[in-house]
């Protein structure tokens, strides 16, 4: 049986929710593997909506596993939060559909003032994060202070974690000239947590390992896009995580091996949210119209996306660095009644042909983008199932596409509605 990853090849809000929501029908498992409730899924199914932060798209199906990874950050209140409004609207949750990695490390009250001390300390130059904590609680992950879900298990631990991670804190806050943290406190917020989410706890890699012997079909769920890759994205605009398919088997604890199809979420135009450059985007009418008709506005914070022309050469990239064997390619629907499609083939930056968009935060300030020019299309797209419903230019664009980011579309999504979908190639079947 084959095992998918999941990854948005863009700077995330490509639509992911809706296409795992899909796989997930054809899967046994999905599990995340990165982030943590800074990136949101939509999810429409039978007129009904669920929004999703923390927890894996497949929650929302029965007899599914989900699973979240030990690559993933945990705000214990914001999982206890969602996992309640998902029951209040019906969805069964339970020991038995939700599994947690022992080992993934939490995201505390103090994580998210620390975030948001910084981004005011920053001002015009700030990140643009959502604020959340995640990029200081992975601080503390790789500085080896981070309070553990397993933690919570042993008191005299839990207390000994809460000490180191104050030393590191503590001293920060005076630096930004706030008062120091007290321990007790932050002990009682933890202990009082504790039973909403430890009954959840696993060792996630020996479930992984038991569901992949014996047959299993995998979803990995990635969260946000590769363009906000900590390593590989528009640093130091990006996200606290790696979000390339890499990711996929060290946030879950399996090897490369289990890995048989990525599958890259790609938008037919580009938005993104918050700081950092964006070579295609129209601040203009043309913006605010896919704007308007894309619905952009972040599912987590309601942030005003901003919008732009399709960008070949960011999503060939991205294709590149992350293993992508095909594209789901979403929202094509949105670009019905343009006259003309602008798609972004190269770049010139101070005069020079650019193919890629390089590193230096400088030298992406300053990319111009290169344009190619498409027929529009007057027909609507919107709910097509079959190639044979789209019209002849909106196939062309597509085609197009494909060319030039050097990879084939498996899916096609005209609609928020999970049935309107035309599958070119199912990824489960490698």
């Amino acid at each position: 049986m084959a095992n998918v990853v999941v990854v948005g090849s863009q700077w995330g809000d490509e639509g992911k929710g809706k296409v795992v929501d899909w796989l997930s029908e054809r899967a046994d498992v999905v599990v995340r593997f990165q982030g943590g409730h800074n990136a949101g899924h939509t999810l429409v199914i039978n007129d009904k909506t669920y929004k999703l932060s923390l927890l894996p798209s497949g929650i929302v199906r029965k007899k599914k596993l989900s699973i979240i990874g030990n690559g993933v950050v945990v705000d214990p209140w914001a999982l206890k939060s969602e996992i309640e409004i998902l029951k209040n609207n019906g969805v069964d949750i339970s020991t038995k559909n939700l599994m947690i990695a022992e080992n993934v490390s939490l995201i505390l009250p103090l994580h998210q003032n620390l975030d948001k001390y910084r981004e005011e300390a920053l001002g015009s130059a700030k990140i643009g994060t959502t604020g959340r904590g995640i990029g200081p609680a992975y601080e503390d992950k790789v500085g080896r202070r981070s309070i553990r879900l397993g933690d919570l298990s042993d008191k005299t631990l839990l207390e000994e974690r809460v000490e180191r991670l104050l030393m590191h804190h503590n001293t920060l806050l005076k630096g930004f000239g706030f008062p120091k943290l007290e321990k007790k406190k932050i002990l009682h917020q933890l202990i009082e947590i504790a039973p909403s989410i430890l009954p959840f706890k696993q060792t996630v890699w020996k479930v992984l390992d038991d569901q992949r012997e014996k047959g299993s079909r995998i979803l990995f769920e990635g969260a946000q896009g590769i363009l906000l890759d900590n390593d590989h994205g528009t640093y130091p605009f990006v996200t606290s995580s790696n979000t390339v398919a890499g990711q996929a088997t060290t946030g879950s604890g399996q090897g490369p091996k289990v890995v048989d199809y990525v599958l890259g979420i790609t938008k037919a135009y580009t938005t993104r949210v918050g700081s950092g450059p964006f070579p295609t985007e129209q601040d203009n009418k043309i913006g605010q119209t896919l704007g308007e008709r894309g619905k952009e506005f972040g599912t987590v914070t309601g942030r005003k996306r901003r919008c732009g022309w399709f960008d070949s050469v960011l999503v060939r990239q991205a294709i590149k660095v992350s293993g992508i064997n095909g594209i789901a390619l979403t929202k094509l629907d949105v670009l019905d009644g343009f006259d003309e499609i602008l798609v972004c083939t190269s770049y010139t930056i101070d005069g020079e042909k650019f193919d890629y968009l390089p590193a230096s935060q400088d030298l992406q300030a300053k990319a111009i983008p290169i344009y190619e020019t498409l027929s529009g299309w007057e027909t609507k797209t919107v709910g097509a199932r079959t190639w044979g419903e789209l019209p002849a230019q909106a196939i062309k664009y597509v085609r197009r596409i494909e060319e030039l980011i050097e990879a084939p579309v498996a899916l096609l999504s005209t609609s928020p509605e999970r049935q309107d979908t035309i599958l070119v190639h199912d990824p489960f079947s490698d």
